[in-house]
């Protein structure tokens, strides 16, 4: 328990949490009041795991306020509470469906400080029949991608699918496949939907989200690279760790993103900076497929990402949030 103890510390140093009374009737009704309060406080929920009984509860302090009910409906407060460090926190939902984004941030797609040359070499060996001689053509291409300049595709949100299965709560371990080669971590806001949604408008996407949390979309680069679909570079076991609270009530897209690999940032970025935002990615969702309650919606990362080896320990922090933890690991 002490070990849970010190990765929940650091979630509990960068949460502000908003309390009203025990008692109070409310749902998803009473999270979307909550966005009107003044930026920077957050109603903080989390499902969790106390001696086998899994439940729903409002974050208040190091205590956690059991909630009578469906989170995601009708629920109410309860003045039973747990303390944090006795419980087992857990992906914050159930979801339906799990979906990312492809390149959601300027400073992903092609860097920051210059430009990116593909260069594609096309050889064809052809044989004559006849006389067995064969004949060699090559040719060249290559596409050059300015920093800061959007490809066409990407002004426009690029959803995928990423599987249930693949979710890993707070505290949970990171296992690197033996077959996999380059894999790397990805910062990511995850959203939270709240309702049944679909083909919602921009302007009333937002009163379809409950919240939001952090993420780490895993991707194994060269299945990524080589593979027709992504299925396993990013949707393999373990490859969508998430948690470990959703917050509710604040702006979206204004929070810090940062994560370190074994303390040292590697990225750092506001989702200020995202191309699509978050209303944007539930609106163009929700015209093509119904989003129901739970369902999590990965963002994008941003910046440049790297490899995760053995024994490294990944944290994702986003600001009024806190801080997904979790720890890497081999497979045997």
């Amino acid at each position: 328990m002490s070990s849970c103890r010190m990765m929940l510390g650091l979630l509990l140093a960068t949460t502000l949490c908003l309390v009203t009374p025990p008692g109070e009737t409310a749902g998803h009704a009473a999270a979307a009041k909550e966005k009107k309060k003044k930026a920077g406080k957050a109603t903080l929920y989390v499902r969790y795991e106390d001696d086998g009984d899994v439940s729903y509860g409002i974050l208040e302090g190091k205590k956690i306020r059991r909630i009578d009910g469906d989170l995601f409906g009708k629920w109410k407060r309860t003045n039973k509470t747990v303390d944090l460090d006795d419980v087992k926190l857990l992906v914050p939902s159930r979801p339906t469906q799990v979906f990312a984004m492809a390149g959601n941030y300027k400073s992903h797609l092609g860097g920051e400080d210059k430009s990116t040359t593909t260069i594609t070499t096309v050889t064809k060996i052809t044989q004559d029949n006849k006389s067995g001689k064969t004949e060699t053509t090559s040719e060249t291409t290559s596409e050059t991608r300015r920093s800061g300049v959007i490809p066409p595709k990407f002004q426009i949100p690029q959803p995928f699918f990423k599987t249930i299965s693949c979710l890993l709560p707070h505290g949970g371990t990171i296992i690197l496949p033996k077959d996999a080669e380059m894999v790397h971590y990805e910062a990511e806001l995850v959203i939270v939907i709240g309702k049944k949604t679909r083909n919602v408008s921009k302007k009333n996407a937002l009163k379809h989200v409950l919240g939001v949390t952090c993420g780490n979309d895993v991707s194994a680069r060269v299945w990524q690279r080589n593979d027709v679909q992504w299925w396993r570079a990013k949707a393999s076991d373990t490859f969508g760790p998430c948690g470990p609270v959703i917050a509710s009530g604040l702006d979206y897209d204004n929070l810090q993103l940062t994560l370190r690999l074994n303390g040292e940032v590697r990225q750092d970025e506001s989702t200020k900076y995202f191309i699509n935002d978050v209303a944007s990615m539930v609106s163009f969702l929700s015209r093509r497929v119904t989003l129901l309650p739970g369902d999590l919606i990965f963002t994008g990362t941003p910046g440049k990402t790297d490899v995760m080896k053995p024994g490294d320990v990944v944290e994702v922090e986003l600001s009024g949030v806190g801080v997904l933890r979790n720890k890497v690991k081999a497979e045997k």
